[in-house]
């Protein structure tokens, strides 16, 4: 094929994955909406976290990126280093729903995302009062930018921080600080569950597709799949179900 042609294909064919992603990102927020204006979803604590999933790519010959998936990167996941992506998510503590998202290549740092997000919560509607985040996220600028937003930052300090009281994990693993905190830091199980039930029930780290595009409305189908669940129990009078994908998938 000529190159010429063939850089047309390969537009046209991006082309047609940013208005597939757009149309996702569109399903996603029309099921936020409806879940959080019948108060499924409040958003008032959320939680904030990444997860790495694995490309559908060995890795090329310089071991950073990907062999046939050029935009999947090598970077740092739960246990050693990955090939692939992450996705950068917030959720609701109270109903462990997705309420924002990005996915980004793995070398990115966590950091870098967390304006987007607050931003995309903010005109979804979404009037969130407190952040709870893990230690990667403690920086004095991630804390500015979430009181920015009126909102109080949960983020554990690192254990060399002077400040008295300060909440903080210790190297026994203990969480210690003032208890109001800790109990409101303890709601970050949430974000992990969230991403439980994606890549258990609705197979988020068993990708099929390359390229950020295709793995950007992957996820959104997961996650928009997670809403239409909650939504689903809701209509059906069934609140107990909101989180339930076994329930709605084995009958």
């Amino acid at each position: 094929m000529d190159s010429s042609v063939e850089l047309l294909v390969t537009a046209c064919l991006r082309s047609l994955d940013i208005g597939l992603a757009r149309t996702g990102m569109n399903v996603f927020s029309m099921l936020l909406e409806q879940l959080l204006s019948r108060g499924v979803i409040k958003g008032e604590v959320i939680a904030m976290d990444s997860t790495a999933i694995k490309a559908y790519s060995q890795r090329d010959l310089e071991n950073k990126r990907g062999k046939s998936d050029l935009d999947a990167r090598v970077g740092r996941g739960r246990r050693g280093f990955v090939l692939g992506y992450k996705v950068h998510t917030v959720c609701c503590t109270n109903s462990e729903l997705p309420l924002a998202f990005t996915v980004q290549p793995c070398n990115l740092n966590e950091k870098r995302f967390i304006k987007n997000l607050m931003e995309n919560l903010r005109n979804q509607g979404v009037s969130f009062k407190t952040v709870i985040a893990d230690a990667q996220y403690d920086s004095a600028k991630v804390r500015e930018t979430v009181r920015r937003y009126g909102a109080e930052p949960v983020i554990p300090y690192r254990k060399c921080s002077k400040i008295r009281n300060a909440l903080r994990v210790g190297g026994d693993f203990i969480l210690r600080g003032v208890k109001r905190l800790v109990r409101l830091f303890r709601k970050r199980v949430s974000i992990e569950r969230v991403f439980s039930r994606a890549k258990e029930w609705l197979l988020l780290d068993h990708l099929r597709v390359r390229r950020l595009e295709q793995v950007f409305i992957y996820t959104c189908l997961s996650f928009s799949a997670m809403l239409t669940v909650a939504l689903t129990a809701v209509r059906q009078h069934k609140p107990r179900f909101i989180r339930s994908i076994k329930y709605y998938t084995t009958q």
